[in-house]
């Protein structure tokens, strides 16, 4: 399974491994104008378990938490991107700001975020930590950040 794929077949796929005894990896961001460091942070998260599967925020909350102008690739394509990557197995677009709902319906045997978490709070650790899950935190790829892409674009001559 490789792709943008909706809840319900995200809740069937996710009973055939929980089945086969396989560990979902899951991971979930904004990925606006996918880099060399976010392809970095999902090697990393791959290599956790058996399947990775990226939620992507909604272009509404993206705007809402990245500020005006963002995103600037919709949801729809970002995902894809995403999708299409070797060690993404799959991706689905999820509605507000946190992955919590979403968290709570696929119960991923182990929850990745970046470890620019470990001094600030991560609103999805109770969540998966009171269904026995496993909270792991990925160090970033020094100088690649969204944010500092945006910048040097914009400093073009």
């Amino acid at each position: 399974m490789n792709g943008l794929i909706d809840l319900e077949t995200a809740l069937r796929h996710r009973q055939h491994l929980a089945h086969a005894h396989r560990r979902l990896v899951f991971t979930n961001g904004h990925f606006d104008l996918l880099h060399v460091g976010h392809l970095d942070y999902l090697e990393q998260a791959r290599a956790l378990g058996d399947a990775l599967w990226v939620g992507v925020n909604e272009d509404i909350a993206t705007a809402r938490l990245k500020g005006t102008g963002r995103p600037i690739v919709p949801a729809v394509e970002r995902a894809r991107l995403l999708g299409a990557l070797r060690v993404v197995d799959a991706t689905l677009i999820f509605t507000g700001e946190t992955a919590i709902p979403l968290l709570t319906l696929l119960r991923p045997d182990i929850y990745v975020k970046g470890g620019d978490y470990a001094h600030k709070p991560l609103p999805e650790r109770a969540t998966v930590e009171a269904y026995g899950g496993q909270v792991t935190l990925i160090e970033y790829l020094p100088n690649h950040s969204t944010t500092r892409l945006i910048a040097k674009i914009k400093a073009l001559p």
